[in-house]
């Protein structure tokens, strides 16, 4: 496997591309070293399955989630 194949798949793509609007509401800031999401959803639920997302397409870089949880 060579790095073209790990980002194929950009990670603002992953979650722009989500049926889920909570997901695609979300920002994604990428560089060669990290992944950011930020945001807000309403649960707890949501904001791990916005990482479990991104996880698969991250390669070498780390990933910071920084979505807020907001019940209401």
């Amino acid at each position: 496997m060579n790095a073209c194949t790990i980002f194929s798949t950009e990670p603002t793509t992953v979650l722009t591309t989500s049926p889920l609007p909570q997901l695609r509401r979300l920002q994604v800031t990428t560089t060669d070293h990290e992944v950011v999401i930020t945001g807000r959803v309403t649960s707890y639920y949501m904001k791990q399955l916005a990482q479990e997302s991104i996880r698969s397409v991250l390669g070498s870089r780390r990933l910071l989630n920084h979505v807020e949880v907001c019940p209401n």
